[in-house]
């Protein structure tokens, strides 16, 4: 299958451990915008979160006004915000002024709420939160658009109300993110917005690829929406390095501390038990995440591409399972190795090689006759070998 250029990017939570500064923490987010913005990536999502004491951005608008001063080229999004955390007259102006203040580099992306700590803080009850993602997206489209709304709801009301500012992008870009279950995919097929695929990688969600691709697009289609696979993204956790023996020395560092986050306090599905070591193992084996080699991150892509039937962007989950130095470093590989094996990059240069080698004999006889002549204008005999 012929697939179109990749664009890539980061989801950012973040997961910052609770032994160390949060200030620190939330400064070394900002650098790794700051690097990725350097290192030629497409995106950032930035999340949304109130308890569990890892993800420590409550504000993902926040985040991305003070990034978008300190970056110049990497577009960013929110990667979520919960909706029925929020009034969606509310969103929908932030999520307006950002687009002017950075001038069309946000991206407004919507989901129910990830951690159900959250929602209980808020009295929401669990089984309303989708529900409340669908009716909460619809009217901040709407508004959007530029219309005029009055809305009765059970949890907010909206009478004649409209924003003083339209969005600065001409279309700007809006996406639904969805876990495994069909949910995500069929809200945002409905409204006819991107899909963000948050478990791409594991073994249930890579399994579900095809089966949440058939939600979005029957959904899109009876709802009179185009289908776009370049609108659909993907998520899973990356770190590379020159070695797979050293990949995986390097996310001993801090995978314990997302084991435990994930196992004990967010409790989040993940289906890893054991040691970090025997963790390791069945991360590589079951394709959950690469950690490994450039090639590695390779195989992986092409294999999300042929599961998928084909999507368009890239996001490596950011977990800081490795150093800050060895995160880094895992990106900067990534971009020079990766990267232009899925954009492109290099055709130009590999077919000229191409034609260059096929003609390699006769440009060394051109070479060699013209130096022969040279000698011969001035007289001089060239010793045979």
């Amino acid at each position: 299958m012929n697939h179109p250029p990749l664009r890539f990017g980061i989801f950012l939570a973040p997961f910052h451990p609770v032994r160390e500064d949060p200030t620190a923490c939330l400064d070394r987010d900002l650098e790794l915008l700051k690097w990725l913005d350097q290192l030629r990536y497409d995106e950032a999502w930035i999340g949304e979160h109130h308890s569990a004491g890892y993800e420590i951005i409550a504000s993902p608008e926040l985040f991305i006004a003070i990034a978008s001063q300190h970056t110049r080229h990497i577009r960013l999004g929110t990667g979520v915000i919960s909706v029925p955390y929020h009034h969606p007259f509310m969103i929908a102006e932030r999520i307006v002024q950002l687009d002017h203040m950075t001038r069309g580099r946000v991206m407004f992306g919507s989901g129910p709420g990830a951690l159900q700590s959250d929602a209980r803080m808020l009295g929401i009850q669990a089984a309303t939160q989708r529900d409340r993602l669908d009716e909460g997206l619809g009217v901040i489209l709407r508004l959007l658009r530029g219309e005029t709304v009055t809305h009765q709801s059970s949890w907010f009301t909206l009478c004649e109300a409209r924003l003083q500012l339209r969005p600065w992008s001409r279309n700007l870009e809006c996406a639904v993110a969805s876990q495994i279950s069909p949910a995500g995919a069929r809200i945002a097929g409905k409204h006819g917005v991107g899909l963000l695929s948050l478990g791409a990688t594991s073994f249930e969600g890579f399994n579900m690829l095809g089966m949440n691709w058939q939600v979005y697009t029957d959904a899109c289609t009876a709802n009179g929406h185009p289908v776009d696979r370049s609108r659909w993204r993907l998520v899973g956790p990356m770190h590379i390095a020159e070695t797979r023996e050293q990949a995986r020395e390097n996310v001993r560092f801090g995978l314990g501390d997302w084991l435990y986050y994930c196992r004990e306090v967010a409790a989040l599905p993940l289906g890893m038990v054991g040691s970090v070591d025997e963790v390791i193992e069945n991360m590589v084996a079951q394709k959950f995440a690469v950690i490994g080699t450039p090639d590695d991150a390779i195989e992986q892509l092409e294999s999300l591409q042929q599961q998928s039937g084909g999507f368009g962007c890239f996001l490596q989950l950011a977990h800081n399972w490795a150093s800050w130095e060895n995160t880094k470093k895992s990106y900067e590989l990534f971009s020079r190795y990766v990267m232009p094996r899925f954009q492109g990059r290099n055709e130009g240069r590999v077919a000229t090689i191409e034609a260059v080698q096929k003609k390699h004999g006769e440009l060394i006889a051109e070479y060699g006759g013209a130096i022969a002549k040279e000698f011969e204008k001035q007289g001089i005999k060239l010793p045979q070998p």
